[in-house]
């Protein structure tokens, strides 16, 4: 049987911050220095050997590369289609929704770090997806909700938002990638393991806690 890890005096995050976080799993990951080449091959990146998540995906090798070379072609690839940090705003939407506390930070941050819109992330991660921005950012945020809620949520009346708002057909299918790739990413993490806060204690802005997110947690 798996051994299953407590930790039971974790510093967890209350709210949902840019701040970087830790992440702790519940299943023992693969020691690093006992990857086979197999599993390291799997990583793409031999950074992310030092991953407690990557490690325990390593468990699956061919999981693994399949869901990394997905997440770089999404998030990675920039020939055409919707800006890097607009489908960092539609995971971190995707992570706010479903109360993905480490993902949303990781892409949270991703997205003010490329477009400069701290405050306006800030405000998505403390109000919801029912922070008003403006049009196009709104219709990002609103159509990566609905593929969060249910895939039939997401209908023609948010594709022709997202092309009144300027999204030609190449970005809204980053967009939809983007959304539907950390609906499947957030609840894989959040069935492993949790998030930790790290350092000096969290001094996120803001007032909205953790809990009052609708489903748990998420990866980036």
């Amino acid at each position: 049987m798996t051994e299953i890890i407590d930790h039971p005096t974790l510093r967890r995050p209350d709210r949902f911050t840019q701040g970087p976080l830790g992440w702790v799993p519940w299943a023992p990951p693969v020691p690093e220095d006992e990857l086979t080449a197999v599993q390291r091959e799997a990583l793409i990146e031999a950074s992310r050997s030092s991953s407690p998540y990557f490690r325990l995906l390593a468990r699956d090798p061919a999981a693994l590369r399949a869901r990394t070379l997905t997440d770089l072609d999404i998030f990675g690839n920039e020939q055409g289609g919707l800006p890097r940090w607009e489908r960092e705003l539609a995971a971190a939407a995707v992570s706010r929704v479903n109360g993905c506390v480490f993902c949303a930070s990781v892409h949270a941050r991703a997205a003010s770090r490329l477009s400069g819109r701290e405050s306006d992330v800030q405000r998505l991660l403390d109000e919801g997806i029912g922070a008003r921005v403006d049009d196009r950012w709104d219709a990002i945020a609103d159509a990566s909700a609905a593929l969060t809620a249910t895939p039939s949520a997401f209908d023609g009346g948010h594709v022709e938002r997202l092309r009144s708002a300027g999204i030609d057909d190449a970005g809204i299918v980053d967009q939809l990638s983007g959304a539907a790739f950390f609906n499947w990413a957030n609840r894989l993490m959040l069935s492993l393991g949790e998030p930790e806060v790290v350092g000096a204690p969290a001094t996120a802005e803001g007032p909205t806690a953790a809990s009052s997110s609708a489903a748990g947690t998420g990866a980036g």
